[in-house]
């Protein structure tokens, strides 16, 4: 039995059909935030309710805890010289981890009142970090601790390499999840999952231009049926790869669902990954899993 699902003859070409999906490892709670980090030949990825940073080896598939506590971290990226930049829930901030292993905060507050609980996170080409800012990780203590908003809204942020000054990108959402650029990064998208806090709030993907730092009007790009978009990666063709409730869901630059990768647990997000880019690492509730594919990131 086929692990994909075809709805278009142009996912065809970005799918190995024989290749299997594999289960790397179980054992967490709710698994988040994949980075590959090619200097370690590594994945790193949150079991958040437990506060641990994970760790897998490619080399020789270990598993190990990189990390723990963590402060609860949920997204990860990797800026321009290959350090690893952290949402963190419990310490409420964007953190970058140094050369030298420390960790140090990129951002903690705006307008002097401090973050909600930094999400998932993006670099872009010019060294400016982009963040979603929602509440979930003070919403109850299981993914962090409880607290009221400070800042009284879910934003988008965009911190300044050269200053460290926070500005709100985008605040016409009610959740702001994942988030990531298109190729070209002429186009800032950006998951809205505020059903979970506004009952019959439609689930989508919405696309906002981008011009010198600022952002345009958003429109809808995507509409999930089932469940939350949460985490997403762009290939360098310009397909998005999407974390859904059933599968991994893959979109054309044109908006057209092309076609899913199905998986056995509800998926919060992926990153591509080993030594030519060309697996797809995905965490899923409890486990991690992988699959090859024909697709690529942008730059690979």
């Amino acid at each position: 039995m086929s692990d994909y699902d075809v709805l278009d003859p142009r996912f065809a070409r970005l799918i190995i059909g024989h290749a299997k999906l594999e289960r790397l490892w179980t054992g967490g709670r709710w698994t988040e935030g994949p980075v590959y980090v090619p200097a370690a030949k590594s994945v790193l990825w949150s079991d958040i309710p437990n506060d641990r940073l994970m760790r897998f080896d490619e080399t020789d598939g270990s598993v190990s805890v990189f990390e723990s506590p963590c402060g609860y971290q949920n997204g990860h990226t990797l800026d321009r010289e290959g350090r690893v930049i952290a949402c963190e829930h419990g310490g409420r901030r964007v953190s970058r981890l140094e050369h030298d292993g420390r960790w140090s905060a990129l951002a903690t507050r705006f307008e002097g009142r401090r973050l909600n609980s930094p999400n998932d996170v993006v670099v872009r080409s010019d060294g400016s970090i982009w963040f979603t800012d929602p509440t979930y990780g003070i919403d109850s203590h299981y993914e962090g601790e409880a607290a009221e908003s400070e800042i009284g809204h879910a934003h988008v942020f965009r911190l300044d390499p050269a200053t460290g000054g926070l500005t709100a990108v985008v605040s016409d959402m009610v959740r702001p999840n994942g988030l990531a650029f298109s190729p070209d990064e002429r186009t800032l998208y950006v998951a809205e999952t505020g059903v979970t806090h506004v009952p019959g709030l439609p689930v989508v993907i919405r696309a906002y231009p981008v011009a010198d730092g600022r952002l345009g009007p958003g429109r809808d790009f995507a509409v999930s049926e089932a469940g939350l978009f949460d985490g997403f990666r762009f290939d360098r063709e310009g397909n998005l790869w999407t974390s859904s409730a059933d599968s991994v869901r893959v979109y054309a630059p044109d908006g057209t669902q092309i076609g899913r990768i199905r998986i056995p647990e509800i998926v919060s997000n992926l990153c591509f990954g080993g030594p030519k880019r060309n697996r797809l690492y995905i965490t899923a509730q409890t486990s991690l899993y992988a699959i090859y594919v024909k697709a690529h990131p942008p730059g690979c």
